[in-house]
Formats: structure tokens, C-alpha cells, sequence
């Protein structure tokens, strides 16, 4: 055996002894198993435990105190609208025959009309042959005045078609008066608004030849202006028809219109999760404009007494909502609620304390983080080589 090959087996000896001495070493004690040491963090990181703040330590972090009571809650809501037009006071004005405009008395959009004045002037072949059979048939009954009551009876049934069938194409009343006492048939024909309001649609313009039922206005009253608000789907609970409504608007920097809601839309929208809803608000001046945006505060109707704290007391920690409690010996006790009605300073707590609990009323999440680090340390302590325990508190 040559001496390169004597010394690799002298290695290889030594490789083993050294392996079998550290084994036998080690014992018998099993390796910690990684799983039960995963779970136990898991645990503690689940569960917050109480802690002890002094008053000093309190004062730093700003913590505050309050006391849960029993007492009837008002559900506000605040969401944000738009003024727009009340659907039920919008017309739309158009000629009954066709014809052609022969001027405009209303002749931009954003006029004002009343309800009678005059807007345009028609030439129709229609409302000229209408006129004819109108003085024909009014020259015939002065023929017949002195013929049988039949007669009489048959002139005047025709003029009576005739005429209503020129204020069955809205020509007005005293446009028919003034043909029949001329005797004399008018080339063009003048119509007045059938509404007051503002012009907010103008399709039409002189010479303009038009068809029966072409639009040609649209007309707006704004004496009663909607505001259409945006309500979450979970504050549609407190929402309903008839609710009162108070409206602020970025024009009129502290003042306040009051309103109701006149109607729940019955769909909501998919991307914004939201309902809309229908204010009515009387607008005597017309001073709240179409397009203008407004902050809508609706208020609920007082709820019976619950128990409460102040909303800054709950900490929802994405899996659970917590408050701490003030023990008798001082301590800080995590502890899970259930909450239901909630207001822009309270949140009913429906299950978890009763009335005269003292609870942490602020820097709740800073009392929170101080919790998680005392429970992490409890969970350490199972750790292998580990023992750590939370800190008792001194007597006072």
C-alpha cells in the first residue's frame, strides 16, 4: 500500500470518530419541532394582553378615560349632492302642426318666460285653412240667424268645431277671439308659453321649417330645485323617505337650505357602492342653480337608549374590534366587542361591556401597539431557551 493512499484512510478514521463523539454528545433529546414553534407565535400574535400604565406613562401618550352609558343615539349622516332640476317641472314646448317660424320672441337659451307669454310665430297651410272654416262657418250662421232652430243649431255646432279645432293645436284663445272679430285670416299665428320657468334648451330658430310635435323649448321652473345625493350602502339602513335634510352649499358659505327626502333610488351602483337619493328644496329666488354641489347632513331619528362610548374608544384591527377596559387594579384589559350604530362621536356596543365600564377614550391604537409587544413577549417565553414573563404590578 503506497503512502498516498494510507494517509486518505488515516482522514477518514478521524472524519468518523470526531462524527460519533459529537452524536453521542447530543443525548437523546429530540429537536424542537418547527411546526409547534410557528403555532405558538401564531397565538401570540392572536391575543393582546393587559397592560399596566402609570400616570405618567398614561400622560405621555395622551391616554383618556371615559365611562360607557346608556343613552338614546342619533344616527347623522353626511353625504355630498348635486342641484339639479326638478324632473316634475321640466316642459317641453312644441308645435301640434307643421309649419314654418316666421320669428321668435323667445330667442336665447337662459330666458326667463312666464306662463302666456308669447314665444314664436307660426306660418302653417293648416292653421290658414282652419281660419277660413272658422269665418265660413261663422258667415254662415249669420245667414241662418233667422231660419228655422235646426239651422240655427247646425251654424252654430259648425263654428264651435271650428274654433275648438284651432285651440285643440294650442293657437290661444284670444288669437282665435281677435280672427273671429277681424273676419280676416292671419298669415301667421302666434303661440304663448304654456309654463313659466327658464329656457334651458332653444332648438329652434326663424326661418326653421318644423314638424308636428318637433321640440322646440325646454323649459325649467326652478322654484323647487332637487338635490341628488350619494349614500353608502352601509348608512342606507338609516335612510328613508320623508327623513329631514339639511343642505350647505360651497356658493353660500353658512347658510343652510332645509329639505326631505322625497325618494330612495331603488339601484345601486357597482362601482361606487352607493344609492341615490332625492331632496326637494323650495327655491323662491332662484338662487340654488343646476350643477351646484352641496354637503347633505340627514338626520336620523333618535334611537332608544344604547350603550356607548366615544367612537375614538373602538380599535378595529381588520379581524376583531377592541376596547381596553380599566380594571380595578389598574391594569388595561383588551376586550372584544360587538358594535352596531354609529355616530360622528359614538358607537353602540351591542355586547362585551355593560354600563359603567371605564374604557381608554384615546391613543386607544398607541395602548394597542403597547398590548402586542407585552403579548410577543409572553410568546417568547415558550421559546426554547427562553423565559419571559409580563411584569407584575406593583402595590400602591
Amino acid at each position: 500500500m503506497n503512502r498516498p493512499t494510507q494517509i486518505a484512510i488515516a482522514g477518514v478514521v478521524i472524519l468518523v470518530s470526531l462524527g460519533g463523539t459529537y452524536l453521542l454528545s447530543r443525548g437523546e433529546s429530540p429537536l424542537p419541532a418547527p411546526a409547534a414553534h410557528v403555532h405558538g407565535t401564531a397565538q401570540t400574535a392572536n391575543r393582546a394582553a393587559p397592560v399596566m400604565l402609570t400616570q405618567a406613562e398614561a400622560l405621555r401618550i395622551g391616554v383618556t378615560y371615559a365611562t360607557a352609558s346608556v343613552a338614546p343615539l342619533s344616527r347623522d349622516i353626511r353625504s355630498v349632492g348635486q342641484v339639479s332640476y326638478d324632473e316634475t317641472r321640466l316642459s317641453t314646448v312644441a308645435a301640434k302642426v307643421d309649419g314654418w317660424v316666421e320669428s321668435l320672441h323667445v330667442d336665447y337659451t337662459g330666458q326667463q318666460i312666464h306662463r302666456g307669454e308669447p314665444m314664436f310665430s307660426l306660418y302653417s297651410p293648416m292653421l290658414v285653412t282652419a281660419q277660413e272654416e272658422l269665418l265660413l262657418a261663422k258667415r254662415l250662421a249669420s245667414d241662418v240667424a233667422g231660419g228655422t232652430p235646426d239651422a240655427v243649431r247646425g251654424a252654430e255646432g259648425l263654428v264651435s268645431s271650428a274654433r275648438q279645432r284651432l285651440l285643440f293645436w294650442d293657437v290661444p284663445a284670444s288669437e282665435v277671439r281677435g280672427i273671429e272679430r277681424a273676419a280676416e285670416v292671419r298669415r301667421a299665428v302666434t303661440f304663448v308659453s304654456p309654463v313659466g320657468g327658464f329656457v334651458v334648451e332653444k332648438s329652434v330658430v326663424v326661418g326653421q321649417k318644423i314638424m308636428a310635435g318637433e321640440a322646440l323649448y325646454r323649459v325649467a321652473d326652478l322654484s323647487t330645485v332637487w338635490v341628488l345625493g350619494e349614500i353608502f350602502e352601509q348608512d342606507l339602513l338609516g335612510v328613508r323617505v320623508g327623513q329631514s335634510v339639511v343642505a350647505e352649499l360651497e356658493a353660500f358659505p353658512g347658510e343652510r337650505w332645509e329639505g326631505r327626502i322625497t325618494y330612495v333610488y331603488p339601484t345601486l351602483d357597482a362601482d361606487t357602492r352607493t344609492a341615490r337619493v332625492r331632496v326637494a328644496l323650495p327655491n323662491p329666488h332662484q338662487r340654488l342653480k343646476p350643477g351646484m354641489y352641496a354637503t347633505l347632513l340627514l338626520r336620523g331619528a333618535p334611537t332608544a337608549g344604547v350603550l356607548s362610548v366615544p367612537r375614538s374608544a373602538v380599535l378595529a384591527t381588520g379581524s376583531r374590534t377592541l376596547v381596553f377596559v380599566k380594571r380595578n387594579d389598574g391594569m388595561l384589559e383588551p376586550r372584544e366587542v360587538v358594535v352596531g350604530l354609529t355616530t360622528p362621536e359614538r358607537i353602540e356596543v351591542r355586547q362585551g361591556l355593560v354600563r359603567g365600564d371605564v374604557v381608554v377614550a384615546s391613543a386607544t391604537f398607541l395602548v394597542d401597539a403597547e398590548s402586542n409587544v407585552g403579548s410577543a413577549l409572553g410568546g417568547m417565553g415558550e421559546m426554547p431557551g427562553m423565559d419571559l414573563t409580563a411584569p407584575v404590578p406593583a402595590r400602591r
